[in-house]
């Protein structure tokens, strides 16, 4: 009996271990996204006051998720696209957003593969014609049939919370800027300052624009720019690719770098 009795120990011992493991291999402290325990307030589904805020540099370079590349846009100006909105909670709650915000799900926030971090959108459920304007703070949804993440609290106002997913249009808002945003090209970035002024100098004479260079992580990165018409900048982006700069891309400054 003592035996058997020390066997049992053992084997929830190690169930235990397991469950633990598993959880500490996992970023999240739940495993599937739910929706909270109370419903969000009036207050705090207002919609997000739209402001001219600075982009994030590092968080609207290229990257890649799940084997697949996605580029940012420069300007969301003009942006209207129609698709599948979803929402997430309780399981990204409390954790950091792309841009290094920390996401709350009862804030009037969204997830964006492409538009810049941070803008600002309107989104309209097309089925109640329900509308709310949220702040892009962060990257997904990362399926290829879905155009938007909406926080729960958004998705409660647009009125699929239950239904999880929803029909939407979803549109750009700007505001009028002082200046123009100022548009980059990334293109090399090495730890020899001397070959990465050398190599600014060959663009400066092509290209005839200018090749700040800037220190950033321990690395020389040299930038060509700045550019105010998105058409030229996405136009010299798809040369430089084409020739020997494979991997450069845009980033864009509210202020000359």
């Amino acid at each position: 009996m003592t035996v058997r009795i020390t066997l049992i120990s053992k084997l929830v011992l190690v169930f235990a271990l397991l469950s633990l493991l598993s959880a500490c291999g996992s970023r999240y402290h739940i495993r599937h996204d739910k929706a909270p325990l109370r419903e969000p307030t009036e207050l705090e589904m207002q919609d997000a006051i739209v402001t001219n805020e600075k982009k994030s540099v590092s968080a609207n370079r290229p990257y890649t998720v799940l084997g697949k590349r996605y580029t940012p846009i420069s300007d969301e100006h003009g942006y209207q696209q129609q698709g599948i909105a979803s929402w997430y909670g309780r399981k990204f709650h409390g954790y950091h957003t792309s841009n290094g915000e920390i996401f709350n799900m009862f804030d009037m926030t969204a997830a964006h593969k492409t538009l810049p971090l941070p803008s600002f959108a309107k989104v309209t459920n097309l089925d109640n014609g329900r509308s709310a304007i949220v702040r892009i703070n962060d990257r997904g949804p990362f399926h290829d049939d879905r155009l938007i993440d909406l926080s729960y609290a958004a998705a409660f106002k647009l009125g699929y919370h239950l239904q999880g997913t929803a029909r939407v249009k979803v549109e750009a808002i700007t505001l009028s800027r002082e200046s123009p945003r100022l548009t980059y090209v990334q293109v090399a970035a090495g730890s020899k300052l001397e070959n990465i002024q050398l190599l600014a100098g060959q663009l400066k004479q092509e290209l005839g624009l200018g090749t700040p260079i800037t220190f950033e992580n321990n690395l020389y990165k040299l930038r060509v720019g700045p550019i105010t018409d998105d058409n030229q900048a996405q136009s010299l982006l798809k040369t430089l690719q084409q020739g020997q700069f494979s991997r450069a891309f845009l980033l864009y400054s509210e202020q000359e770098l």
